[in-house]
């Protein structure tokens, strides 16, 4: 199994994860044309991508989806939640599956596993994806660790994990004060301090990959967040990075 960013951030994010036997993307913040050259650039075509996985309706994650899927024939995937709240970026395609947010699903060789997060959107969720070898771990756009979410994140192998912001950065700029309490609060955005504590309570041996996602362009900086979680990673900085709204990153493999 192996996963790979067109670009993650406020302006936009979709995630690949490709197995054996099936190619998903999740989240879709981009347009039509912009999401089919980032896919380009991975060597994937449109017509490749087997369903479109949607965690919430902001619309950095899926101002896009129902445009995409709707254009190259391709399966949905939200909660009925998300499905309401993603009336306003278009149709739905006919192929439009309501998933609960508690109960795993399969699409062909990937088994998907749904988790509630806190954040401001309707009926959110982020996912564990595996291949029965190997787990991916998405966590973005979540105000809090929940304790739930730490026990499903517990056994992955890769971490997608949000570093929205540094505290101190994000309490010096010109955002006004209502913008930072709702990016700070329980509902919100993960900062660099709260990924490093969760990484520094769940243990990273069994972890190949971590990648730093959904970082402000204002409110973070890349060696910020790196040296967070470099502070808590047992194993070595060679398994951390980031992920960047223009470039994503390049596939990543799970052995």
């Amino acid at each position: 199994m192996r996963f790979a960013s067109l670009g993650s951030g406020s302006k936009g994010n979709a995630l690949l994860v490709e197995s054996v036997g099936a190619r998903i993307l999740i989240d879709c913040g981009f347009s039509i044309r912009e999401t089919v050259r980032r896919l380009a650039r991975l060597s994937v075509l449109p017509d490749a991508i087997d369903a479109v996985l949607v965690s919430h309706e902001h619309a950095d994650h899926a101002s896009g989806v129902f445009g995409f899927c709707g254009r190259f024939g391709i399966p949905v995937y939200m909660t009925k939640g998300t499905s309401r709240g993603a009336i306003k970026w278009g149709e739905a395609p006919a192929a439009l599956h309501l998933i609960d947010s508690h109960l795993a699903f399969s699409i062909n060789d990937l088994d998907i596993t749904p988790f509630p997060i806190p954040h401001d959107a309707t009926e959110p969720v982020q996912v564990t994806v595996s291949d029965q070898r190997h787990c991916l771990g998405i966590l973005t756009d979540s105000g809090k660790v929940t304790p739930h979410i730490a026990r499903v994140l517990g056994g992955c192998d890769a971490l997608v994990l949000e570093c929205n912001h540094d505290v101190e950065m994000l309490a010096r700029s010109d955002y006004p004060p209502q913008l930072k309490r709702r990016i700070s609060g329980e509902f919100g955005h993960l900062s660099n301090d709260q990924a490093a504590a969760f990484l520094a309570s769940s243990g990273t041996a069994r972890l190949q990959h971590v990648v730093a996602a959904h970082l402000s362009e204002q409110n973070n900086r890349p060696e910020l967040a790196l040296g967070a979680l470099a502070a808590v990673f047992d194993g070595g900085a060679a398994r951390l990075s980031t992920a960047h709204q223009k470039e994503g990153f390049p596939w990543r493999d799970l052995d």
